[in-house]
């Protein structure tokens, strides 16, 4: 199959489709082949300033402050509509700069509708309370919006993640500047084009790509922005911090994982190999919450591994364009990341079941679905994020060992659990240390659901109401009658 996308795609500044200042561009490439596909147009400092620039004049000039809530709720409604009206270019975009299949890139605009019209939902819903202070006064407090939003997405799952991080930033009164990722920045452009077709007001929202060394490091310094939403590695995220920090600013952090299932003596073995073999080869595994762990009870072990060595050697590689079930890595330089913390893994003297290294024959970034058994604890492919199909298993005697076990790393973002015992179950999930715990399916939850770490995983929460709490100041008004 053929499909075609435009050969140039410009920033989204102040209402408008822009060039960037250097007239420098950046070569967007097919991870299924390799090959160029596109440019985009390079933004540099000097267009963060102008990004910048129309966001806080869209601030200033209260419009969407000063908007009904419920007016606000509308405007993300109408971006779910002209959203959908984009869908099959937004599809091939997906599966070319991103890796995804037609079909998951068209989920991923059915994800992002329902991010918009949730929050879309949620934006007369965000109330103050009422203070007693007794005879003569009257005290209250409102929710302020910050300001000027600087949003850094990455490129795993840009146009959801980066819209819902737009519809918290907009339904609360906040403008934005993001930044797409320079590995996969289109679907974010026609996100931009469905802002622009919705009347979201000029400069509210300015959608630009550049490198993280520049843009993205100008971006976070900037002395004009207000608030930031990071997503992406714990050693950039420092860097956006460090930056913070100079100018005092707030953050919602989102720093990855190395999420640990732990299955019980108990588990249905055939749910849990199919709810594991998705957690971590979806997307092939370059998804931040994705299931790299396994801890296992030590009886049921062999049989867990093969049948999850079944389910990845079922599984057909390559380009999303044919329908396969996993698609390549983003990048040569993601997949020769992986393929090195394999070997290191077999150096280490963990058991390769399966895969280890990228798929022979094909042009483009693909990796096997690879498995290692007998895993210790103090092992570097145990505690490392390979941000690829690669899962680890350990095994462990006693429900506390699985605990320590599964909390033995830096990370925090997610954590499962599989049992039939729901006494069991709830024990588990209350010891583990992580921001959201799935039990009996990987990735239980949904778009209402908070998202968010512990530890290096970062802090703050995105999706769910709570989510719109990162985006807000509580301003508190004491009154003398």
């Amino acid at each position: 199959m053929t499909i075609r996308i435009k050969d140039y795609w410009r920033n989204f500044i102040d209402g408008e489709f822009v060039d960037g200042a250097s007239g420098e561009r950046i070569a967007v490439e097919n991870p299924a082949t390799a090959e160029p596909i596109a440019e985009v147009a390079r933004a540099m400092p000097a267009d963060i300033d102008r990004a910048v620039a129309a966001a806080r004049r869209a601030f200033e000039s209260r419009t969407l402050w000063e908007m009904r809530p419920a007016a606000r709720g509308d405007l993300m409604f109408a971006v779910a509509r002209h959203l959908g009206d984009l869908v099959e270019e937004i599809a091939a975009v997906e599966c070319l700069d991103n890796g995804k299949t037609l079909a998951a890139g068209r989920n991923e605009v059915a994800l992002t509708q329902r991010y918009l019209q949730y929050y879309g939902g949620m934006a007369d819903k965000l109330e103050g309370r009422q203070i007693p202070l007794g005879e003569g006064f009257i005290d209250y407090t409102v929710h302020a919006p910050f300001g000027v939003s600087a949003q850094i997405v990455p490129w795993n799952g840009p146009l959801p993640v980066g819209a819902r991080s737009v519809a918290c930033a907009l339904v609360t009164g906040n403008t934005v500047v993001l930044k797409s990722p320079e590995d996969s920045p289109l679907s974010l452009f026609l996100f931009a084009e469905a802002c622009a077709r919705a009347g979201v007001p000029r400069g509210a929202v300015n959608i630009v790509c550049g490198y993280g060394h520049d843009a993205g490091a100008a971006l976070a310094s900037h002395r004009d922005i207000d608030h930031i939403v990071f997503t992406g590695s714990v050693a950039t995220g420092q860097s956006v911090l460090r930056a913070a920090a100079e100018r005092v600013i707030p953050c919602v952090m989102e720093l990855g994982g190395k999420s640990g299932g732990i299955v019980h003596a108990d588990a249905d073995l055939e749910r849990t190999a199919r709810s594991a073999a998705r957690g971590i080869f979806h997307h092939a595994g370059q998804i931040c919450s994705a299931g790299s762990r396994l801890i296992v009870h030590r009886s049921l072990c062999e049989d867990l591994i093969a049948r999850l060595k079944v389910e990845a050697e079922s599984r057909k590689v390559g380009p999303g364009i044919d329908g396969c079930d996993m698609g390549p890595l983003i990048s040569a330089r993601q997949l020769a990341k992986v393929e090195a913390l394999c070997k290191v893994g077999v150096a280490e003297g963990a058991r390769l079941v399966t895969g280890g290294g990228r798929v022979p024959g094909l042009k483009g970034h693909f990796m096997q679905p690879t498995i290692f058994a007998d895993v210790r604890p103090d092992m570097r492919i145990f505690h490392e994020e390979f941000f690829g199909p690669v899962v680890v298993v350990t095994p462990f005697d006693t429900p506390e060992e699985a605990v320590a076990i599964a909390n033995g790393t830096e990370y925090g973002l997610a954590a499962g659990v599989y049992t039939r015992d729901l006494k069991l179950a709830h024990w588990t999930a209350d010891r583990l240390v992580a921001g959201q715990i799935y039990v009996n399916e990987w990735w239980a939850g949904g778009v209402e659901t908070p998202f968010g770490g512990t530890k290096r995983s970062g802090y703050g929460r995105e999706k769910g109401q709570e989510a719109l709490l990162g985006y807000v100041q509580t301003k508190n008004v004491g009154i003398r009658l």
